[in-house]
């Protein structure tokens, strides 16, 4: 075995400079070369001496870059993955990358985002020393079926000796492993918080331990929040890290822990990356990072602009927003996300699942999970809806109240920015699923609609801004320790 395994090694380093000769994106080919030939790959490549793992449905490749930003500002170049996949392949090509031809690994740090559906193929391989779980929610129906099947999975994969970085205000995964060592994260009651669930989505409404009625002392969306059973001793873990005092209009927030308390900036104005933020602060935390240098650091970094990016067009913005389709729970923060912003909207829904039409079919059953009731607001001037399974979304809003004069169809994927109305200080949202087909093309309709709206107003082109420089990635022969 060990003979394949350098056979799978050599072959699949050779396929990276083929793949950019030919023009190729290499993502994770190379590491399914590698699968391939030898499936033991993951037991017998070398891995870096400390692997942090984050993982969850919702929030896990946004944290992860933080993850990895934020050590680059402290000197730390990670091996990650998070230009591949996040499944068996993705995390082999990244651990190909980590590695020379004689399988010395060039790294001491990993920070590997990892599909939660995949723990049996992952974790009996790479054992993370931390591991963040962000949230378990609803996902896709025919792939990732219940958040408990989710935790059942981790919970029988994930070694003994992983700390976890837990999210407090998620009963589904905050009590996952309890044998463990962990330290949890949260968010302190917000004056937005609410004790109905509004959302559709309302998966724990019973006690886990006694099957007794949950109390919420106060809820964020569907079964985010704080609760306890009405019988038994079952309820939400007390902080160890928390945000509190959170002040959206100056941008900053409380950070507390054990024995401090301090003021912190809160890097990117959506309410979900806060959490993520604080995950992020509370693993640094665990990696030994002082509180004084975490502060210093942490107003340079900055959220993953391909998820939620914006374009500015004179009074006008185009913003391209990554919908994640096939799962209702995001799907519908994201429109909550964008109800909350100011001002009058349009909407393009380039959600179609494209890259998997070829392959096949979801059951569409999650948009009638989703809370597109959120968008039948005043604010929202206008949705269109593309393709095939526009028609879809069609009904499901023409279910949610929206008026149908406010929803366009059109077939083809160039006809939709011919649909928006240009006015002024109106803002313009591309949403796109994650998938290759439809990621690439919303960006590319984000684009075209942003020119089209500078050729019909005269505005010029926006001056490209320089990225602030971070400690350069290594090249294959050289080692990086930190």
């Amino acid at each position: 075995m060990k003979f394949r395994f350098f056979i799978a090694l050599i072959i699949a380093k050779l396929s990276i400079p083929a793949l950019k000769i030919t023009g190729h994106n290499a993502t994770d080919f190379p590491g399914k070369v590698a699968l391939k030939i030898c499936p033991d790959f993951l037991k017998y490549v070398a891995k870096p001496k400390k692997i942090i793992a984050v993982t969850g449905t919702n929030g896990k490749t946004s944290t992860a870059n933080l993850v990895i930003d934020m050590l680059k500002r402290f000197g730390v170049v990670t091996l990650n993955n998070s230009r591949g996949s996040n499944i068996n392949s993705g995390i082999s090509s990244a651990l190909l990358n980590g590695v020379n031809i004689f399988n010395h690994e060039k790294y001491e740090t990993a920070v590997l985002e990892m599909d939660e559906r995949s723990a049996a193929r992952l974790f009996p391989y790479v054992k993370p020393d931390y591991m963040i779980v962000t949230n378990l929610s609803r996902d896709s129906i025919m792939r990732n079926a219940h958040p408990e099947y989710i935790r059942w999975l981790l919970e029988k994969y994930v070694p003994k000796t992983t700390k976890l970085v837990l999210n407090a205000d998620d009963l589904m995964s905050c009590y996952m492993l309890p044998n463990n060592e962990r330290v949890y994260f949260g968010i302190e009651k917000l004056p937005t918080d609410t004790v109905r669930c509004y959302n559709l989505i309302d998966d724990l409404q019973i006690c886990p331990k006694c099957d007794h009625k949950l109390k919420y002392e106060y809820r964020r969306y569907s079964n985010v929040g704080r609760a306890h059973c009405t019988n038994c001793d079952f309820g939400s873990p007390d902080y160890n890290y928390s945000a509190g005092n959170v002040d959206y209009e100056n941008m900053k927030f409380t950070f507390r822990g054990p024995d401090f308390e301090t003021e912190l900036p809160i890097i990117d104005d959506r309410f979900v990356n806060l959490y993520n933020e604080t995950a992020l602060l509370t693993l640094l935390l665990q990696l030994g990072y002082s509180m004084d240098e975490i502060k210093d650091k942490l107003g340079t970094v900055e959220v993953v602009k391909t998820r939620f990016n914006h374009e500015v067009v004179g009074t006008m913005k185009v913003y391209n927003v990554l919908g994640k389709g096939l799962n209702a729970f995001a799907e519908s923060r994201v429109y909550e996300t964008i109800v909350d912003q100011p001002g009058d909207k349009e909407l393009i829904m380039f959600i179609n699942d494209l890259g998997l039409a070829a392959h096949w079919s979801e059951n569409i059953s999650w948009i009638y999970d989703t809370d597109f009731e959120t968008l039948n607001v005043d604010s929202i001037k206008k949705i269109v809806v593309v393709g095939d399974r526009g028609l879809d979304y069609q009904l499901r809003m023409l279910f949610a109240g929206i008026p149908e004069e406010k929803i366009v169809h059109v077939m083809k994927m160039e006809d939709a920015i011919k649909q928006v109305d240009i006015v002024p200080n109106m803002n313009y949202y591309v949403l796109y699923g994650a998938d290759p087909g439809s990621f690439a093309l919303g960006n590319k309709q984000a684009k075209a609609l942003a020119a089209m709206l500078r050729e019909k107003t005269k505005e010029p082109a926006p001056v490209e801004q320089e990225a602030p420089e971070v400690p350069a990635e290594p090249t294959d022969g050289e080692e990086v320790r930190s």
